[in-house]
């Protein structure tokens, strides 16, 4: 049940399936190769997971902060990004640039070799430990964690950063300002009784398309200087909502000439129609 002990036999499996690939010629039996290969990625992203724990439990309050995750694209965050860090980081370290360009690659090589590096120490001291004393952890090996986790999370931002547009502080922002938005929405809504606390309790399907309705109406008018404040131009607002910039004023415009009785019984009936 111990960390350390989990790692060395995570470790044992990572370097057997590079033994392995490394005596195998990938030319004469490409299948293998590819078995091998699989093999490799999936025993290195167990070895990262244990790692991760252990980090997690011996040094809990010097963890690199991973704030910069937000301006990530939603479609990255999965779990097994560290895995495709350390993927990336041997390619750029072999010469081969997959998915960044050259020039990118050739800056990233510096970081991607520190960061392989501090992984081996890291491998090496953990070993050794697992083997002497399995349920300690001293300065030393805290440490080697501490740069680690680092250079790790160092190496990450600026690769996904040479690789897609991260999220500005100013989208960030906005994001936030929607969050609150279909917050005060939602506790309107409920105020006014257009939902129940039991639909929202029970995820009832119809509210994925009734909330985002609610809040255009909320947005346009109920908080007008808010994230869909048609006084900003479409770049300053979010790109949620930049798009349909001139379809949100003629919105706007049908709205304010309903009266109260007339908006009411429309976002009823928002919270109805499918």
């Amino acid at each position: 049940p111990r960390l350390l002990s989990q790692f060395f036999f995570a470790d044992e499996r990572v370097t057997r399936v590079v033994a392995e690939i490394n005596g195998l010629d990938a030319e004469l039996d490409p299948q293998q190769y590819l078995v091998l290969l699989n093999q490799l990625h999936l025993s290195q992203a167990h070895l990262l997971a244990i790692l991760e724990r252990i980090m997690e439990e011996c040094i809990p309050t010097q963890r690199h902060s991973r704030d910069y995750l937000v301006k990530f694209p939603e479609e990255l965050l999965v779990d097994n990004l560290g895995n495709h860090m350390l993927f990336a980081a041997e390619c750029l370290l072999a010469g081969t640039f997959l998915e960044v360009e050259e020039a990118d690659g050739a800056q990233l090589r510096p970081q991607a070799r520190n960061l392989l590096c501090s992984l081996e120490l890291v491998r090496t001291v953990l070993r050794e430990q697992s083997l002497s004393q399995p349920g300690s952890y001293p300065e030393h090996i805290r440490a080697v964690l501490v740069q680690f986790d680092r250079l790790f999370a160092e190496f990450e931002l600026s690769y996904v950063s040479s690789l897609v547009a991260v999220k500005s502080p100013e989208e960030i922002y906005r994001q936030q300002e929607i969050i609150v938005l279909f917050c005060e929405t939602v506790e309107r809504a409920l105020r006014l009784g257009y939902l129940t606390q039991e639909m929202i309790d029970g995820y009832e399907p119809l509210l994925m398309f009734t909330i985002p309705r609610l809040a255009i109406i909320s947005g346009l008018l109920i908080y007008p200087e808010g994230p869909l404040s048609l006084e900003r131009s479409p770049e300053q607002m979010s790109r949620v909502f930049s798009p349909f910039y001139n379809l949100l004023k003629k919105i706007k415009d049908l709205l304010q000439v309903l009266s109260m009785e007339e908006l009411c019984l429309l976002e009823r009936s928002l919270c109805t129609a499918e």
